[in-house]
């Protein structure tokens, strides 16, 4: 008897594999449906009657920010949000250390332990509270291979998400914000986005140009982002984390109001600074907060926005890397976290349209501390976003006189 080759055996295995596969299809599909389908009284059960509800802990169930609820808005057309949480996984036009394709998980990991249900002593009330409704809308699936096509992909989500219908407030207690600075006059939902470094504000800059025009930005890194494309680059080469500001001033994207804050890089000259001065920014550094004090700091970046429609984009760089490790390009001496969660609690009451969290990379991360501190942003961000005023200070056991020592 002759043995049958290799190939042969292969193909015959194959056979049998698809005629099994084929005959278990056969055999499901012959089941009439809901056969098996009956309701369950839950009440009656081991678990729910000793038990209770099944509920999520703080380190258990799907991960959403905060525990919010979940949903592929861009799939999913019923999806209404006032305020949406929305994240960009990219990280491939760095130029040091790439990872923060994954920082839309690490805030949402570092978030697991708060709730936006939840008040603190700073803010006086939570961002439910304050009435928006609030949906995480899950991540964009971005190229990670042709970068203009992820910028192009970011701006069609983001546009997407902009013009779809608002929730109107999830409590009575909600206030419309945006229509008086959109062209067409309506209400537009906001997104506070997760990235991805921190090139992901073009895409952004150039949906919202669609809706309310040229914005006013707040910016708070430890770089300027300013800095025009390297000579001898062209197309999308000339697109980076470090010159998308520029690039958002060539296209009209901006107003020239705009501020950064926490500025302590190290720059080529003097001219690094007049083109910022270009491009429409102001510099508030790092050290200022000891010269000047945090009050002046936040007076400053109130002067310069004014009442027009701003954009607030936050680097996780801008506090120091004790403290927020896990990012691409650290910069020692910056601001402190408490600092930071500060400055945020008094520009509230501005004319913001939308806010980002860049550049968290966590595998440069101790403890999760950088994802941890950013998740903490994020829930300022969503209070501040609501407020008409900053909250005044934690009434304790001190008085006015107190502040005059």
């Amino acid at each position: 008897m002759r043995l049958a080759t290799l190939p042969a055996l292969l193909a015959l295995n194959l056979a049998r594999v698809n005629v099994h596969a084929h005959h278990q299809r056969d055999e499901f599909h012959q089941q009439p449906l809901g056969m098996d389908l009956v309701d369950v009284d839950v009440a009656t059960e081991p678990w729910t009657s000793k038990y209770g509800a099944q509920v999520d802990l703080g380190y258990t169930g799907p991960l959403s920010f905060s525990h919010l609820p979940y949903s592929r808005c861009l799939d999913d057309g019923a999806a209404r949000f006032d305020i949406g949480l929305l994240g960009m996984p990219f990280d491939t036009t760095t130029s040091y250390r790439p990872g923060a394709r994954f920082g839309p998980f690490a805030i949402r990991a570092g978030s697991r332990r708060q709730g936006t249900g939840r008040s603190t002593l700073a803010w006086g009330t939570s961002p439910e509270e304050l009435g928006a409704g609030l949906l995480d809308c899950g991540d964009i699936p971005l190229s990670a291979y042709d970068n203009a096509k992820a910028l192009d992909q970011m701006e069609a989500a983001y546009s997407t998400l902009l013009a779809r219908p608002v929730r109107g407030g999830a409590t009575a207690a909600y206030k419309p914000s945006t229509a008086a600075f959109a062209i067409d006059g309506k209400e537009h939902p906001r997104l506070v986005t997760l990235g991805g470094d921190h090139t992901i504000v073009l895409p952004i800059l150039r949906s919202l140009n669609k809706v309310y025009g040229p914005v006013s930005v707040i910016h708070f890194d430890a770089h300027l982002d300013t800095w025009a494309p390297l000579p001898g680059t062209v197309g999308q080469e000339r697109i980076t984390h470090g010159s998308f500001f520029a690039i958002a001033a060539e296209e009209g994207l901006m107003t020239n109001t705009s501020v950064h804050a926490g500025i302590r890089c190290q720059m080529n000259g003097k001219q690094d600074i007049e083109h910022d001065d270009s491009v429409g920014f102001q510099v508030i550094s790092t050290d200022d907060i000891d010269d000047y004090g945090i009050v002046q700091v936040v007076k400053k970046i109130r002067e310069r926005i004014g009442s027009s429609p701003v954009y607030l984009s936050l680097d996780i760089d801008v506090v120091d890397p004790g403290m927020a490790p896990a990012t691409g390009t650290p910069e020692p001496g910056g601001w402190t976290t408490r600092e930071v969660k500060r400055i945020l609690r008094g520009l509230s009451g501005l004319n913001f349209v939308g806010a980002d969290i860049v550049e968290v990379a966590p595998a440069y991360d101790n403890a999760d501390i950088t994802g941890i501190a950013a998740a903490d942003i994020v829930y300022d961000f969503l209070a501040m976003m609501q407020l008409d005023i900053p909250p005044v200070p934690h009434v304790g056991p001190f008085s006015k006189a107190d502040l005059l020592l």
